[in-house]
């Protein structure tokens, strides 16, 4: 069932779709906001929230989809297809960068500001697409896994739900767009499934629906940042020996402010951590080196337009600096699990794609290491510039994954 708060509506989904026999892993956890206008079986509760049955909700046949990142810094767009040959085509693809303080860890500060280059983006892209996926960062949503009995019908379930989550929840339900998926038989009790709940402050989803209104798109699904990089980095991890089964892989989102990591075995998420280490520290360094205002450095690093000595001075000593900050979320790593090794580390984000990163990790951890293109192994369509697609490929990661929902809703 579907609980339905004020506008916000949202749902739980593995990759596989909506089925409850299915086990929810890490990477296929999906919030959908679901806008279509097709309903069965409407109901409310004794507190006046609206749920709703999942019967008609992925009948249709997958329509186009754009991924749409929103960070701090920047707007990513993606939309991909199918070629003749049945692959994966990257249809659209572009950017959009925003000013400092339009968003701010993950908060819409500057609505009218963002929706404009929302609007650049979509022409920029050229994509008719209006189906658009997008995504709240992990700090905007609760998921907490819980154990009900067996064998309750959906009203009862919905109703023990919306008692268990009034624990979990620090803020009233009345404010929250809340939802859950039983996963499947608990492993601690026969006689019990396992629930994960899933909620979020009702504003951070419209904020985000608000967005895509403005610019002309019908938002359909919401995903979770770091559920949609996984997503992603799915197709890469399938590609490791063994398709990474049984493998601790370390995945690595270098970001403008933040390095976001995940320790990821067979889909499931045994480790999650954010450093305050980012692009950014790049720019600072380039600002200090050179004497240049930090608005100039950060135009430069984009442009490459910097010194002779800027390799030795500046990009040397960041590598260098950005491998001790993966090696030292490993060790946080080690220190909180009975592991003391993993088998891979994946980069990705936009300054994974410094030319060598990825030999500094490895030398830094002792662990192979790999820079993630999400567009691996896909085909370009004509509207997509390839050489401008591969120096930028690493900042998709997430609206790669979003934009992968349109085959695995």
């Amino acid at each position: 069932m579907i609980l339905l708060t004020g506008k916000a509506r949202l749902i739980l989904a593995t990759q596989d779709g909506l089925r409850p026999e299915c086990r929810c892993s890490g990477r296929g956890l999906l919030i959908v906001l679901n806008l279509f206008s097709r309903i069965d079986a409407p109901c409310v509760d004794n507190q006046g929230m609206t749920l709703i049955s999942l019967g008609s909700l992925f009948s249709r046949e997958a329509a186009p989809l754009l991924g749409v990142d929103i960070s701090s810094t920047t707007i990513k767009l993606v939309e991909l297809g199918r070629d003749r040959a049945g692959g994966l085509s990257v249809e659209h693809c572009a950017m959009e960068p925003m000013e400092r303080g339009w968003v701010v860890e993950g908060n819409i500060e500057k609505f009218d500001e963002v929706a404009d280059a929302l609007r650049r983006l979509v022409r920029k892209s050229g994509s008719k697409a209006k189906n658009v996926a997008l995504a709240l960062p992990g700090s905007a949503v609760i998921t907490k896994k819980i154990a009900l009995p067996a064998g309750l019908n959906d009203k009862e379930l919905e109703i023990q739900v919306e008692s268990e989550a009034a624990q979990y929840i620090p803020f009233p339900l009345a404010d929250v767009a809340l939802d859950f998926f039983v996963m499947g038989p608990s492993a601690s009790s026969a006689s019990y499934v396992d629930v994960l709940l899933a909620a979020s402050r009702k504003e951070k989803v419209a904020d985000r629906q608000g967005l895509a209104e403005a610019a002309g798109l019908n938002p359909t699904i919401m995903d979770v940042e770091s559920y949609a990089s996984r997503m992603a980095a799915g197709r890469v991890i399938d590609s490791l020996a063994d398709h990474g089964q049984n493998a601790l892989i370390a995945l690595f989102e270098v970001g403008s402010q933040t390095t976001a990591l995940q320790v990821i075995r067979n889909d499931d998420v045994i480790y999650e951590r954010d450093q305050m280490f980012g692009g950014v520290n790049l720019t600072q360094m380039i600002s200090k080196q050179y004497g240049i205002p930090v608005d100039e450095a950060d135009a430069k690093k984009k442009s490459g337009e910097l010194p002779p000595d800027y390799s030795v001075k500046v990009l040397t000593p960041f590598m260098e600096n950005l491998a001790q900050e993966v090696g030292r979320a490993l060790q946080f790593f080690f220190t909180s699990t009975p592991h003391n090794k993993v088998d891979h580390v994946l980069l990705s984000g936009g300054s994974a794609a410094l030319p060598g990163l990825a030999e500094v990790v490895s030398a830094q951890t002792s662990f192979p290491c790999k820079v993630i293109n999400p567009f691996d192994g896909m085909s370009l369509s004509a509207a997509v510039q390839g050489r401008k697609l591969a120096a930028e490929a690493t900042s998709y990661l997430v609206a790669t994954g979003l934009a992968l929902r349109r085959f695995h809703p």
